[in-house]
């Protein structure tokens, strides 16, 4: 936290200083300080929804439902379909324990983004919940045996007359101030299985009660907040009885096994939400080798299974090759990437699933794209397009297939998918994609050679980097910014040198016109030779003359 944030005059960082410093702060689990940044950054901007859906994070980890709920619910204000917004507003639903509210929350998100695992999950979670708190029909069905002397009791209570009487004043006062914790569900082996670690915290609170006299003064206070403690510890020993496939499984005496008898569906499916989560787990922490073998050994207990055992087996082994696809591709092991990704596309073709269909699809892009196969990367994210179901989702897309059109060397074609990207992030208003899809725009207007529209171009990526305060993206535009700007100074240099030339040209050209006239001018040799002859005809014709006229005169 930064020292003068809370100083007079307000916040004196930026927005996204203090979300990044949330955020890094919810990592490392300090939930409390992360809220405090959150809280910060919301003073600069009050209705950005990705901070409010962070908080909102936090609040759930503290187990302050209300509070994550509420923020779920604001981030949703301007834009109902904000995807990240619809789960955390599933998730705090879920926590408060609603899960039939949470299940269409889970749905819509699902429908919005069919993508994402975590709206999957969330439906399987939600509807395990509603199972095991309604019960099977099976565990449903009511029979005419028991005991029915409850019953009878009750009539006897509803045919017995109101009696009226006096009672000591000291006695009712001590009846109202007298208070009990809620009872207990079930046997002491289910508490003990439901509650985990915090049984001991249960067993030391209910000792503490009675150790204290809650007739004095500082007993009633100890009393109090030790029955809200357990009151506390009840209601979610109910919650997690309630979920239990998901925080609180009790040890089965039957392991989830292919062909095992008498086996529930409810049990399948405890088995195959918990290894999807561990591999997904696996991958975001980023041990794929692991992820690769927890993959495996699920795929071969599943095939193991018939189709009545689980009603969507062709989806989980869906979901199954395409986690193995994705593992692969991180190791770079192209080849099985496509191999997996294209089992998973082929399920999707069969049984002519739109959602798994379009995750294939994405992913198969990318593996083409990351082996350097443009041209097909292509194909596909185009053949995925149509079954985008969000701005968002177009944005990245035609981002991406800009990208692929940039590395082939089809500048127009860049551009133009870089243009559409754009749109789609304005819609979506996404500032990171806005600025992706304004440094692809500006990369292909240098390809082009359209230096000023790259100018341009770069300048606007540079302000939205700094606005977002990416310091990373921010240095790499400022270098692409010179290196445009260069081009262009040199272009400038260039057009004065070639202005100069011309200008050159024309007076080289009048001093050669000019020479042959000045050529002209002069006497020839052939003139010279001529005039020096007609010289000496008339000198000798003067000397002849003169010898004349001397002789007449002898």
């Amino acid at each position: 936290m930064y020292d003068d944030q809370n100083s007079e005059g307000g916040p004196k960082g930026t927005y996204e200083t203090y979300k990044a410093e949330g955020d890094n702060l919810y990592k490392q689990g300090e939930y409390r300080k992360a809220i405090e940044s959150y809280n910060t950054a919301l003073e600069l901007k009050p209705t950005d929804r990705n901070c409010l859906v962070s908080r909102s994070k936090c609040y759930l980890q503290l187990g302050e439902t209300q509070k994550a709920y509420e923020d779920a619910e604001a981030s949703l204000v301007d834009d109902k379909d904000f995807h990240k917004g619809l789960f955390q507003k599933a998730e705090a639903l879920y926590s408060m324990g609603n899960f039939e509210m949470a299940l269409v929350f889970y749905h819509r998100g699902h429908k919005l983004r069919p993508e994402l695992q975590e709206f999957r999950l969330g439906i399987q979670k939600a509807q395990e919940a509603i199972d095991n708190s309604v019960g099977s029909k099976d565990q449903s069905k009511l029979t005419k045996e028991g005991d029915l002397s409850f019953f009878a009791k009750q009539d006897e209570k509803k045919s017995k007359k109101p009696t009226f009487g006096y009672a000591k004043p000291a006695v009712q006062k001590q009846q109202a101030a007298k208070r009990e914790p809620k009872g207990a569900s079930g046997s002491e082996k289910t508490e003990k299985q439901l509650l985990g670690e915090l049984y001991g915290d249960k067993q030391f609170l209910e000792k503490l009660l009675k150790e204290y006299d809650s007739n004095t003064q500082r007993g009633k206070e100890i009393n109090n907040l030790v029955i809200n403690c357990l009151d506390y510890l009840s209601d979610r020993r109910e919650f997690w009885r309630q979920q239990k496939p998901i925080y609180a499984r009790q040890s089965e005496k039957r392991k989830v096994m292919g062909g095992a008898v008498g086996q529930s569906k409810s049990n399948y499916n405890q088995y195959i939400i918990k290894e999807l989560e561990k591999i997904d787990e696996a991958q975001a922490n980023g041990r794929f080798e692991e992820s690769l073998r927890m993959s495996n050994k699920c795929l071969k207990t599943v095939e193991g299974w018939s189709d009545d055992a689980v009603s969507n087996r062709h989806e989980v082994l869906a979901n199954l090759y395409s986690a193995m696809g994705n593992a692969y591709l991180e190791m770079a092991q192209f080849e099985k990437s496509l191999q997996y990704h294209q089992k998973d596309l082929d399920i999707a073709n069969k049984h002519d699933t739109e959602h798994l269909k379009s995750r294939a699809l994405d992913n198969l892009g990318r593996v083409y794209a990351r082996s350097g196969k443009f041209q097909d990367a292509v194909n596909v994210w185009t053949e995925k397009l149509p079954m985008s179901k969000s701005a968002l989702e177009s944005t990245w897309l035609f981002h991406e297939i800009g990208r692929c059109y940039l590395e082939m060397g089809k500048f127009e074609e860049a551009k133009d998918n870089g243009e559409k990207s754009m749109a789609a992030a304005e819609e979506a208003q996404d500032n990171v994609w806005k600025l992706n899809a304004s440094v692809l725009i500006a990369q292909a207007e240098v390809k082009l050679g359209s230096y000023e529209s790259a100018q341009e171009a770069f300048e606007r990526s540079l302000d939205m980097a700094k606005l977002q305060g990416d310091t990373a993206a921010e240095n790499a535009i400022k270098k692409a910014l010179e290196d445009v700007n260069a081009k262009i100074v040199n272009g400038l240099k260039g057009e004065s040198e070639t202005e100069q030339t011309e200008e050159a040209a024309p007076a080289e050209q009048s001093q050669e016109e000019a020479e042959p006239a000045a050529e002209d001018s002069k006497p020839t040799p052939s003139d010279a030779e001529a005039a020096d002859e007609e010289y000496s005809e008339d000198e000798v014709e003067e000397e002849e003359e003169v010898e004349e006229e001397e002789e007449e005169d002898n």
